[in-house]
């Protein structure tokens, strides 16, 4: 996600302020008019203590470079801009405390949360008198020129002080600091007048082209204040950035984007600032009221999914978006932004569409994409992707050293490098979210604890999750207050999921139909234990190239292949891995799985999750055996393992061999050579 000055004006037209904003955080006050304007709010960063499987995957990030970025990446090591030096100025930095900080207190880690501190009391202790703040520009450091609204081109670029508006907030709902609400105000009071003279644009496009995410902001502090200047400046800024609302409304913009893979609107097909912008619909209808919004929000991710999507639930961007096919790729930074993008939608629509597609993407994409330790990345990953080397591939955008594909820590750009750190750390906050009434909702599932006050008088609860979700198909609430308690607790089920069973403290509760949030009301004892079961059934769904997937509940399948890693170095972009497989992929399945996979497909559970647990071949706990036969004609060209073709049946005409193979497939996020878009053959 390269981050090159583009000095392009691309205006959006005025949004017309209708009425409030609602969004502020779950047990902050809030007033009566705005409690029923927004389904869900977010809990307080730290109320949320990850558990199992997923506090492993966070210990590991502290252990690896989302812990140490700052020792062992010189950009962010050396004179740091963030910390009054002349270095890195730009969005790396902002971009791993985005991540680096709910880790800190997910964790509760305090060595960590005296690294982030560091960056956060220099930014907020070095503001400037007009409300300016961010790095010591050239001017200050050379003329002495003091940054006011008048003079703000002496200023930089609004779009890393975007992203550490993020942090600060983050750090805020964690620790209520003080300091932080007039240090917001005073800044925003000064982007309001600095606007009419430094637009959005005036630096680059990648200010326009995020401004969500400073609207985002701006509305959230309303949601403390009420302080409607506050929401005049969200109209401002959203009519100065790119459209992004009406082009996600509108087909043309995402048919275009299949279509055109030129330098005309690039940074509007750009997948990073699409998984951004996916939140552009949500945060204006979070301020106007406005119908829409919601209708242009569901029309541009339907869109997006149908031209764009990969089994592993994302879209391709590599950097652009580039279609459905098994070949494209996925930049780590687009899922990155994609996540956080609907972990906020979820707030503000409580709609089960982006609940279900969050599981998804996180589950599936996320994991492949990072090496064990969490040291090195891919740039871009491919469905598809049956060796990880050097080369061009398919890419729109093809590095001249030809580094995309690769695991390295500075391989590609190192935007990636920075910004991954956010995706497991704000999915494991947002797990729980508050809702208007006092109450909880349990939206995604993983291992955890939530505290959180609850009830008309605030009765403080403890709600221990027990589970090895995604993997096992129960999940275990144990309930723990001081006294009995009225709150109602929602729970998702999955679209995915045919039926599901409540049990409380050992008896059935209830059944209930995927696709929907359940509530339970009830005064709740200290002790009780509710028990949400979600059957998995085996299934497989349709493709680019008319190419099919097995998945089973939230978990997509993906051929298991033997790793072969290769250890080298490139000169600029230092040390890196090839892997390549050690046996055959070049598999059909048989067209009898399509038409009855329940009846076709076995399921195998071959390990407990364990202990010190890893997203990689040898912690995959459940395995799916297939009949498959080889494709004799299906080889790499160019590193790309380009998908046969098929009949409007979807069955593979050419060279079949006559062997029926039993082949063994583990969900996809455990694999980093694979399968899992495949031909379908008789």
């Amino acid at each position: 996600m390269h981050s090159q000055p583009n000095l392009t004006k691309n205006l959006a037209s005025l949004i017309v302020l209708l009425s409030v904003f609602c969004g502020f955080s779950f047990g902050q006050k809030a007033p009566a008019q705005a409690k029923a304007e927004q389904p869900y709010y977010l809990i307080p960063l730290g109320s949320i203590t990850p558990k199992g499987w997923l506090r492993d995957q966070l210990v590991i990030m502290k252990n690896g470079t989302t812990g140490h970025l700052d020792e062992v990446y010189a950009k962010v090591k050396n004179d740091n801009g963030w910390l009054g030096g002349k270095g890195d100025g730009w969005e790396e930095t902002p971009y791993w405390l985005d991540g680096a900080v709910p880790l800190a207190y997910l964790l509760d880690d305090q060595e960590m949360k005296d690294k982030v501190l560091k960056y956060i009391n220099w930014t907020i202790d070095h503001q400037r008198p007009s409300g300016y703040f961010g790095p010591i520009t050239k001017d200050e450091r050379e003329k002495n020129i003091q940054i006011t609204p008048d003079n703000c081109a002496s200023g930089e670029d609004w779009w890393p002080k975007m992203v550490m508006l993020k942090v600060i907030q983050q750090y805020y709902q964690a620790t209520n600091d003080k300091r932080v609400v007039p240090f917001m105000t005073k800044y925003f009071k000064y982007q309001s007048a600095a606007l009419k003279n430094c637009p959005l644009g005036k630096w680059t496009e990648w200010a326009q082209s995020r401004g969500a995410d400073n609207v985002m902001m701006a509305q959230w502090l309303y949601g403390i204040t009420k302080d409607k200047s506050l929401l005049e400046l969200a109209s401002q800024i959203e009519s100065q950035a790119f459209p992004w609302s009406n082009l996600l409304g509108n087909r043309d913009w995402v048919m275009n984007a299949a279509a055109q893979q030129n330098k005309e609107n690039w940074m509007q097909r750009h997948a990073v600032n699409v998984g951004m912008a996916l939140k552009s619909p949500a945060v204006n209808y979070q301020r106007t009221k406005d119908e829409k919004y919601l209708k242009y929000l569901k029309t541009g991710f339907t869109d997006l999914m149908n031209l764009h999507g990969l089994p592993m639930g994302i879209f391709s961007g590599d950097e652009d978006l580039h279609g459905n096919a098994p070949t494209q790729g996925v930049e780590l930074c687009a899922i990155a932004e994609a996540m956080y993008s609907l972990e906020e939608i979820i707030a503000i629509t409580g709609d089960t569409y982006y609940m279900d597609a969050l599981e998804r993407m996180t589950f599936n994409a996320l994991p492949t994409q990072t090496t064990d330790d969490y040291n090195a990345k891919q740039y871009f990953q491919i469905a598809n992707q049956v060796q990880i080397s050097r080369g061009v591939f398919d890419f729109s955008l093809p590095f001249d050293r030809e580094m995309n594909n690769v695991l390295g820590m500075r391989s590609g750009y190192t935007c990636c490098l920075a910004n991954m750190h956010q995706s497991w750390t704000k999915f494991a906050s947002h797990l729980w979210y508050g809702t208007p009434d006092k109450g909880l909702a349990a939206l995604e599932y993983s291992p955890n604890e939530i505290k959180a006050k609850v009830g008309a008088a605030g009765t403080e609860v403890t709600i221990n999750e027990k589970t090895n979700y995604p993997f096992e198909d129960q999940i275990h609430f144990e309930l723990h207050a001081g006294k009995d308690v009225s709150f109602p607790l929602q729970l998702r089920i999955p679209s995915w999921c045919k039926e599901a069973v409540v049990s409380l403290n050992g008896k059935e509760l209830q059944r209930e139909k995927g696709g929907q949030v359940i509530t339970i009301q009830r005064v709740w004892k200290s002790g009780d234990k509710l028990d949400l079961h979600l059957p998995m059934e085996v299934s497989t769904s349709n493709w680019g190239k008319n190419s099919r997937s097995i998945e089973r509940g939230p978990l997509v399948y993906a051929l298991k292949l033997e790793e072969k890693w290769e250890k080298e170095t490139q000169k600029e972009e230092g040390e890196y891995f090839n892997v390549f497989p050690k046996s055959d992929w070049n598999y059909g399945l048989l067209q009898d799985i399509i038409k009855e996979p329940t009846t076709h497909l076995k399921v195998n559970v071959v390990k407990p999750v364990s202990e010190n647990f890893v997203w990689n071949l040898a912690h995959a706990p459940i395995e799916i055996t297939a009949s498959a036969k080889k494709i004799p004609n299906w080889k790499v060209v160019d590193g790309v393992a380009r998908q046969p073709v098929t009949d409007r049946e979807g069955i593979y005409k050419g060279e079949v061999s006559p062997t029926v193979e039993k082949i063994t497939l583990v969900p996809y996020g455990f694999t980093k050579v694979r399968i899992v878009a495949f031909p379908v053959v008789k």
